[in-house]
């Protein structure tokens, strides 16, 4: 008993601290010997912060959206939670994520549960569907990215006379072994999550209202908002990402197809289990900022700021959705 009681702590730690050791220890790779006193200049006066706050204001309504179309998907099986308590749960799985990676998922399960009585298992059908969604917009935008910059790379080169040899530098053999342990990373979590699933559905046979959740999709009567809510989410995040390229002299120049490349380079590192993408995120974006031609130590700094400010959001949703919830739930039925 206490064994196996000792063997779940291990685990439970291990599924904190590697995740922040992953990313930590990517992050003081990527940042070693980096001037970190040009990152207060730019905060001091070289941000344009109006940029900045239109950015955070798309990643806003990318959470709105996301928490609307869960309420569409909850309601084909007869759950009918608060469309306010919806998007609050959304805030709180994102700053939930920022602690353990993919525990959100699970969170804003037992948020409507807890204040709207809706089933767990069946909510949590929803966020499988849900994420099967967003990996089919992620492969989709990445083909169409890709399609579209079959030659805009070499051109790149072509015309700006950028040095191909910064290619060299940056595809060394130490960003592949980062690549490595991020693959390694995303197979260990796929792991946790099929073993827990199993585990999960064992106790008491809930399987069946998983499945349930999974097949909402096919029952949603506002088809065409459904679309609009999945379109307005994936153009909200991109525009919060591309945005921000005109919060800084190195990067507002930078164009619209550059901002997908690293869009669609971002997302998919972000699969990686760290909190909130941080370390594989910010590899990924300098590195591909570096291939535009923007500096080595410039793209630091937008990928360090960049990705701080949109954490410091998440949080602050997070600390407002907690708040907001009892104090709109204070009338429901006991």
């Amino acid at each position: 008993m206490e064994q196996t009681r000792l063997k779940k702590i291990v685990n439970k730690g291990l599924q904190i601290a590697f995740p922040l050791f992953l990313g930590a220890a990517i992050l003081v790779w990527m940042y070693r010997g980096f001037n970190f006193s040009r990152v207060w200049e730019v905060l001091s006066g070289g941000m344009n912060y109006g940029w900045m706050v239109l950015s955070l204001v798309f990643g806003l309504f990318g959470h709105l959206f996301r928490g609307w179309r869960w309420k569409l998907t909850l309601a084909p099986l007869g759950e009918h939670p608060k469309t306010s308590d919806c998007v609050y749960a959304v805030f709180v799985a994102y700053a939930a994520n920022l602690v353990v990676p993919r525990v959100g998922e699970i969170s804003r399960c037992g948020v409507l549960a807890k204040y709207d009585g809706t089933s767990f298992s069946k909510s949590l059908g929803t966020v499988v569907t849900e994420r099967l969604i967003d990996t089919l917009c992620v492969v989709l935008i990445t083909g169409v990215t890709l399609l579209v910059q079959a030659g805009v790379f070499a051109s790149f080169f072509k015309e700006t006379g950028a040095d191909t040899a910064v290619l060299t530098r940056t595809f060394t053999s130490a960003h592949f072994y980062i690549i490595a342990v991020c693959v390694l990373a995303v197979g260990g979590l796929a792991f946790f999550l099929i073993r827990n699933v199993a585990v999960f559905a064992r106790v008491r046979g809930v399987l069946h209202n998983v499945w349930v959740g999974v097949m909402s999709l096919r029952h949603v009567s506002r088809v065409p908002l459904f679309f609009f809510y999945t379109v307005g989410i994936w153009a909200c995040y991109f525009l919060q990402f591309y945005v921000s390229f005109f919060c800084f002299g190195f990067s507002e120049n930078l164009g619209i197809m550059a901002g997908l490349v690293m869009f669609v380079v971002g997302s998919i590192a972000v699969v990686v289990p760290t909190p909130n993408g941080a370390g594989p995120w910010h590899f990924a974006v300098i590195t591909m900022m570096m291939i535009y031609g923007v500096g080595k130590e410039d793209a630091g700094i937008f990928a360090l700021l960049v990705h701080g400010i949109q954490t410091f959001l998440l949080i602050l949703l997070g600390i407002y959705g907690l708040a907001a919830l009892p104090f709109t739930n204070k009338t429901k039925k006991l």
